[in-house]
């Protein structure tokens, strides 16, 4: 058994820093490399890719991040685990293959993990008693069944573990907890057993203060942000995690960003519900027995986690077609800023009231007032331009289509001193909703494939 490990966090969404895991993996030490690249609507545009081909339906970039990285990970045994495969691992890995061949690495091995998706699944799972009701407005699914446009299992560390006892290097995942990702390796290196709940609570803490990437270290760091040196070169988190439950939080030295108990504690509340049970299929966590410690310069001891019995049940993300929506904007200038966008805010729903179109919802945000805080937002100074927002939503593309010809128009038919209309006609977009539901373990189980190049 090693002393410790150092998993280093690569990605915390898809479109992040793409020079990160390059620097990971170049920088310092590392054992792995694990990379977020999933959201709930994550999946609802992946498996629109795959219906139009069968060989997409995953993180695409990460394919180009591979081929930079594949040399240097097989040159220092650091092994990668990413859910970047999205409702498409299997292609995901083909991809890989493709390039480790290219690249002339015999010998690697490359696992999918799947399983998850069961889009194709609902209607007998429905029949067999199975009703998947929303866990927020108790609903069947059945309401709404023939709009869903993805449906995916979140898995745990289990189906990662059996990768790594496959011995794979890189492991491509669909939709697993954000938080498995780093806790499959502690319990892989060191043996920990799936009901030592406080060892698995405590690696649950360190996949989610892992998951976000920069967010522990430096970035988007509200407390102290002007502290933050070399932003522009940030480095990642890295958990380094001990066989007794122990983590130090840290990065590579040579890089920027800062790592201190004020960063791990704003990630620690990100997304946080109840914090005295942070479910995950693995464990169910208490964070109000966390403790942190500086343990140096970019060092921060993290201890004495507390765990309880896993529930039952997996969760279930669905997204569905919900209607569509249409945005739009028009900038202002000074003088008068916000009165002038104001007006053309009155002038516009009084417009679309002439034409007796329906909308569940027609929403405004003046950009540079009340955006960022709506109705907290302080009393209105001379702004020098404020963006007039404005978007509705609604069942009937007809009307939406309707609404999105009513912005431009206010150039010469409205206030004046406006600008910001180079980018033309706004676009109805289809809207994609959260449908979250509860299914018992068991009932569909996770699938494992290792190849080797």
């Amino acid at each position: 058994m090693k002393d410790f490990i150092r998993i280093g966090s690569g990605q915390g969404y898809w479109g992040d820093w793409q020079e990160a895991p390059l620097l990971q993996v170049n920088s310092g030490p590392l054992d792995y490399l694990v990379m977020d690249y999933l959201a709930e609507v994550t999946m609802s545009i992946m498996q629109k890719q795959k219906s139009r081909n069968p060989n997409l339906g995953y993180a695409t970039d990460f394919i180009p991040l591979m081929e930079k990285i594949l040399p240097i990970i097989v040159e220092k045994k650091i092994k990668v685990i990413a859910n970047a495969g999205g409702v498409n691992p299997l292609a995901c890995v083909e991809a890989i293959r493709e390039v480790a061949e290219k690249l002339e690495l015999k010998g690697l091995k490359i696992a999918a993990v799947y399983g998850d998706d069961i889009s194709s699944d609902l209607d007998t799972l429905i029949s067999q008693g199975y009703p998947l009701k929303n866990m927020e407005t108790a609903k069947d699914l059945t309401e709404v069944i023939d709009k869903v446009t993805s449906a995916n299992i979140y898995f745990g560390a289990q189906p990662v573990l059996k990768a790594l006892q496959k011995e794979a290097q890189v492991i491509v995942c669909g939709r697993v907890t954000d938080t498995s990702i780093t806790l499959a390796p502690m319990i892989y290196e060191f043996g920990w057993k799936l009901n030592d709940w406080d060892k698995l609570a405590a690696g649950v803490v360190g996949g989610h203060i892992n998951e976000c990437g920069a967010q522990s270290s430096g970035g988007n760091f509200l407390a102290g942000w002007e502290e933050v040196p070399d932003m522009d070169l940030i480095g990642f988190p890295i958990v380094e995690a001990y066989p007794d439950g122990k983590l130090i939080i840290t990065k590579h030295e040579n890089l920027g960003g800062l790592v201190d108990e004020r960063t791990i504690k704003e990630q620690l509340l990100y997304e946080l519900g109840d914090p005295k049970e942070y479910i995950t299929p693995d464990v169910v966590a208490d964070f109000t027995t966390i403790k942190l410690e500086s343990a140096g310069k970019n060092k921060v001891l993290v201890k004495d986690i507390k765990g309880k019995p896993s529930t039952e049940f997996y969760k279930v993300s669905i997204s569905y077609s919900d209607g569509y929506n249409c945005i739009g904007g028009l900038t202002y200038v000074w003088p008068d800023a916000l009165k002038k966008a104001k007006k053309a805010d009155e002038i516009i729903r009084k417009r679309l009231d002439r034409l007796g179109l329906q909308f569940d919802e027609i929403y405004t945000e003046f950009i540079g007032y009340n955006a960022g805080h709506g109705p907290l937002s302080p009393d209105a100074c001379d702004q020098n331009e404020v963006i007039l927002s404005i978007g509705a939503r609604g069942k009937s593309k007809a009307a939406l289509e309707r609404f999105s010809r009513e912005i431009i128009p206010l150039v010469l038919t409205g206030p004046p001193s406006v600008t910001g209309f180079g980018g033309g006609r706004p676009k109805v977009r289809e809207i994609v909703a959260y449908w979250p539901a509860l299914l018992k373990k068991g009932i569909i189980e996770p699938k494992v494939e290792v190849i080797e190049v």
